[in-house]
């Protein structure tokens, strides 16, 4: 965990999901969570419990009666660290691609993802998120995004208010994100992080899922110049910490000016 309390331990957990199988998927993660200690925030692949898949009717749980939270608040406690996901939603016959932070305490904030995935017909199963999520935590003001809303650069879009205050520090994307077009993921992450002066984390699957589509991982940490802080890993699976210094953010900013420009 970070000494200084303006600083940040982030954990990324890259691995292969197994279609659909939401116990050992489950019985994986709790596995390579146990291989982490001393960290602040855990973050783990979209749909981290069944995979990216449209089988809504089958696969989706209701908030108050949900394994996956259930799962989630046992870890975030186990580790005395939050974690950010998501998993499907069904709520007033409305399914949702729904991304949890999940504080040590048990609390938690939710984030409906905004943008669907029309190529993968998300958007015919799936009911959009209209919001804008940012938590705090830590001193830290989390942006919670998920996949395919990468590709929408107005989805996370820094401002500064009337006070000089930015709206946030960091921006988490969750993602199944394919192979073939792993060159589009990793660009966008970072043009994400320099255009909006912020810490960008991306993380991403590795392995094949139920339709045969294969997944690199190439899961970031990136500053917010850009630069890749963690080693590479494609097609590995792996949990790498780094800690994200406060400071660091701060003297960027000050240095060039370019949010308030904006």
């Amino acid at each position: 965990m970070s000494n200084l309390t303006n600083d940040l331990c982030v954990s990324i957990v890259q691995c292969n999901q197994i279609w659909e199988e939401k116990s050992n998927n489950l019985s994986h993660f709790e596995t390579l969570l146990k291989q982490i200690s001393d960290t602040d925030l855990i973050i783990l692949p979209e749909m981290f419990q069944t995979g990216f898949t449209m089988n809504v009717e089958t696969l989706a749980e209701e908030m108050e009666n949900s394994q996956a939270l259930v799962w989630l608040k046992q870890s975030a406690k186990k580790t005395n660290a939050a974690i950010y996901t998501s998993f499907i939603v069904k709520e007033k016959n409305h399914f949702y691609n729904r991304g949890i932070f999940v504080f040590p305490d048990g609390n938690y904030t939710i984030y409906d993802k905004r943008k669907l995935f029309s190529l993968a017909k998300e958007n015919e199963f799936f009911s959009a998120g209209t919001k804008q999520v940012i938590v705090e935590y830590k001193s830290w003001k989390i942006n919670l995004q998920i996949c395919f809303d990468l590709r929408f650069p107005e989805l996370s879009r820094n401002k500064v208010n009337e006070k000089g205050e930015i709206d946030y520090d960091l921006c988490l994307y969750v993602a199944n994100w394919p192979e073939k077009r792993n060159h589009h993921w990793k660009s966008l992450l970072t043009a994400r992080a320099i255009e909006n002066q912020s810490f960008v984390v991306g993380v991403n699957r590795i392995g094949k899922d139920g339709k045969e589509l294969v997944y690199s991982g190439d899961s970031r940490i990136i500053n917010p110049l850009g630069e890749t802080l963690n080693s590479e890993n494609a097609h590995q699976e792996i949990i790498q910490s780094i800690i994200l210094k406060k400071q660091n953010l701060i003297d960027i900013r000050n240095s060039m000016n370019f949010l308030k420009d904006a």
